[in-house]
């Protein structure tokens, strides 16, 4: 990663929680870490704490930040820069296209971010909160999701809907709330096939 970039994503997420600084004040107000890499048995220790199973574990690749900067930046900025942000929710229906996006710059809130902001988590699938894009495909979006040892295959055709969520330990409680949010919407899938995933992001921004 560039330092460029490293500087622009440092910079995206100070303004997307909607801080002046990124003092330990602030970021400890939001439950925030510092950014560490982390082995297997972290992630799998804080996937038990914020109820994740196995199975559906997953660590964001490394690579992907190289992916999205590979597009036309002048083109897909906003875009590129939804897609990088440390807590996310995709749902793709069963085509395979990206039907709902929830993304923490969207959110707001203090001391929490607000995921059922104007409830949009009162129905399945989720009511349209960050702009819905096609830069991201379902097949592009699993080759950057590394199974973890535990991890079942995806078997992508037998379910109306894939859930993807970001998550991380240095977001700190705000990953856990986000995760609890998206299981309780899944709730009112009354009669549709859902799968909910979960990538680790905490080593692709710990390297920035």
């Amino acid at each position: 990663m560039n330092r460029h970039l490293s500087i622009l994503i440092v910079i995206t997420l100070t303004f997307s929680f909607g801080l002046t600084s990124c003092s330990s004040i602030f970021t400890g107000l939001y439950g925030m870490k510092k950014t560490n890499t982390v082995d297997e048995k972290t992630i799998v220790q804080y996937a038990k704490k914020y109820n994740i199973t196995n199975a559906d574990c997953y660590e964001l690749d490394t690579t992907y930040f190289s992916y999205l900067f590979s597009l036309d930046t002048t083109k897909y900025n906003s875009q590129i820069k939804n897609h990088y942000q440390p807590l996310q929710v995709l749902y793709y229906d069963k085509s395979g296209q990206l039907t709902s996006f929830q993304v923490n710059c969207y959110a707001g809130g203090f001391p929490n971010l607000k995921w059922d902001r104007n409830e949009i988590m009162t129905t399945f699938p989720t009511k349209q909160q960050a702009p819905i894009d096609s830069i991201l495909s379902i097949e592009t979006q699993l080759k950057y999701l590394k199974p973890l040892s535990q991890t079942t295959k995806l078997l992508n055709d037998s379910y109306d809907y894939i859930v993807i969520v970001y998550w991380n330990r240095f977001m700190g409680r705000q990953s856990k709330r986000l995760i609890r949010f998206v299981q309780d919407n899944s709730k009112l899938a009354i009669g549709t096939k859902v799968k909910i995933i979960y990538a680790n992001t905490d080593n692709i921004f710990a390297g920035q």
